[in-house]
């Protein structure tokens, strides 16, 4: 029964169902309590139906079945079982169900109620398993918190005891912990989130499980649907090796330090050799030959930038306000109206996944929260914002032009606050050319902050103090047309990715500038936007066609 419970004068009032006056009466047939003025109400709203209205203090519990929709003032207390319809006791001989065989409704909701009854029990013994396992992870992430944090400190103290000119050698050293590190916790943490979530639905399905066990409904207990089979997939936890960190010091002979397939060694070699070992082994993780791993169609015109988000999915933008999100195959998952007016506008998103923007317009840089925009940085009078990055260490990275294009500079940004601006090189000459293009900007895992300045034709880097490291401007092999940089990534392992617009293909360049390989075998139709996902493949939007082509370019 469903009527309310009211307190009066220290004594409980049972209520109407159909409204807040005291219970007098009851509807057996449809289990309701009724006031004396409901009583007709009732009636007349399934006047189609019997209805047994007797005292309330005669009641009686039982189930309700549902409106027969052939014979008005039946009710289905059987189930036909070749048509897999409830039926009452006038569609037994009814010429539609002559000869089949029924089951009682009865019977079956018993049936039915004992199975939900058994399967909570299962999905309560298997959200203990689950929290077991969440706190194993738990236990796992402190394990490996500490533990990387211990090699990285000894990575720290071996490098000190090295020459400086072996510099080169721990920016590898520190790409390959963060990589290692970083796949090591994402692996984790997606196992934990995943129990997680398991348990979350699982404990709202028990919940909902219960509801149902207690209500004398039939339909909502033949409606039930069971999710064990779902619920019996217990994500395991992977099975990581800590890595290990190995050196050997022996003053003015040898210094060695060994990171998984990683090695380093020092013998009395020059500068130039250690620079080669370190390209080899940059050269050796790219493959041959690029592979096209997928075409994704976004039926977009005129496509300008692309960010992925990880392995799966990726925020594209074209000349006009919205932003739109796809997934592999093609398919809108997401989008965003943004305040910008005018076009070009740029976008990144932070290391949480969050999508940031640059709006000329209103000369600011927003993020997305919550589907809401909010103002991260106020672009000072005379400038306006073009290139963006978020930074692992949670600064913002933005282009700035002035109005009449004539100067460009690169600022961090902290919050609100500029903590550096990269303008002039130690000449006291522009590191940047002034012109129409963006200047796209990234940085690298070494800290390098690397440009693509289409305005200069040229690929230029400054590491962390804003001095210039190397410039970067060949053609590729064979090629008809200047080098022209559009949009600039790099990866986990310090690689620069760059898309040459005007020969349209990449350049995959090292930490220090140098040219490793050249994907030139994927056709790009005047390729622009460029991301890399969380698997190390390339997305890159092709400007014309609309399409994304993803290209895995190393092993």
């Amino acid at each position: 029964m469903g009527s309310t419970m009211a307190s009066v004068q220290g004594q409980e009032v049972i209520t109407c169902d159909l409204c807040v006056k005291p219970v007098q009466q009851f509807c057996n047939s449809c289990q309701v309590g009724l006031c004396e003025d409901c009583i007709n109400k009732h009636v007349k709203s399934l006047k189609s139906m019997k209805h047994d209205i007797v005292p309330f203090t005669k009641r009686t519990v039982q189930l309700v079945f549902p409106q027969c929709t052939s014979h008005s003032h039946q009710r289905c207390e059987a189930h036909c079982q070749q048509c897999n319809v409830p039926v009452c006791i006038k569609c037994l001989t009814g010429p539609n169900h002559r000869g089949h065989e029924f089951d009682d409704m009865v019977d079956i909701i018993v049936r039915k109620k004992e199975e939900i009854d058994r399967e909570n029990e299962e999905i309560e013994l298997i959200i203990s398993k689950n929290s077991a396992l969440d706190t194993d992870v738990e236990n796992n992430l402190s394990v490996s918190v500490v533990h990387f944090a211990d090699i990285e400190k000894q990575a720290t103290d071996q490098r000190k005891q090295w020459h400086l000119e072996v510099d080169n050698i721990f920016n590898k050293m520190e790409s390959l912990i963060q990589s290692l590190k970083d796949h090591h916790f994402t692996t984790l943490q997606l196992c934990q989130a995943k129990l997680r979530s398991q348990n979350s639905s699982m404990i709202q399905a028990v919940q909902e499980n219960k509801e149902i066990l207690k209500s004398n409904k039939v339909s909502d207990v033949n409606n039930y649907q069971s999710k064990l089979k779902e619920y019996r997939n217990i994500p395991q936890i992977p099975d990581l090796p800590l890595p290990s960190l190995q050196t050997n010091t022996v003053q003015g002979r040898e210094l060695s330090i060994e990171l998984g397939e990683y090695k380093a060694t020092l013998t009395q070699t020059s500068l130039s050799s250690l620079t080669d070992e370190v390209s080899f082994l940059s050269v050796k993780e790219l493959l041959e030959e690029a592979k096209l791993i997928a075409t994704i169609p976004t039926n977009i015109t005129n496509l300008y930038k692309v960010v992925c988000v990880g392995s799966d999915k990726a925020w594209v933008n074209c000349e006009d306000s919205v932003l739109t999100c796809v997934d592999m195959s093609g398919s809108v998952v997401g989008t965003v109206t943004t305040t910008c007016k005018s076009y070009p506008f740029e976008i990144t998103v932070t290391s949480q996944g969050e999508l940031v923007y640059s709006d000329v317009k209103s000369k600011t840089v927003n993020i997305v929260r919550d589907g809401k925009t909010e103002t991260l940085i106020t672009i000072p009078v005379g400038w306006f914002p073009g290139g963006l990055c978020c930074t692992r260490s949670g600064d913002i990275l933005v282009t700035l032009h002035t109005a009449n294009y004539k100067q460009c500079k690169i600022v961090r940004y902290q919050g609100q606050g500029v903590t550096q601006e990269i303008e002039k090189d130690e000449h006291g000459d522009p590191i940047y050319q002034g012109g129409e293009y963006t200047v796209y900007v990234v940085e690298n895992n070494n800290r390098d902050i690397v440009a693509a300045d289409q305005n200069a034709e040229v690929v230029v880097a400054v590491n962390r103090k804003g001095k210039v490291v190397f410039r970067y401007n060949k053609e590729p092999p064979g090629a008809m047309f200047k080098f022209s940089p559009r949009q600039i990534v790099t990866d986990s392992t310090g690689h620069i990715i760059v898309v040459d617009g005007n020969n349209e293909c990449l350049h995959v360049l090292s930490q220090n500038g140098q040219l490793l390989r050249c994907v030139d075998n994927c056709p790009l139709d005047v390729p622009d936007g460029l991301s890399v996902d969380s698997e190390g493949r390339l997305w890159v939007g092709c400007y014309n066609s609309g399409q994304i082509k993803v290209i895995q370019y190393k092993n």
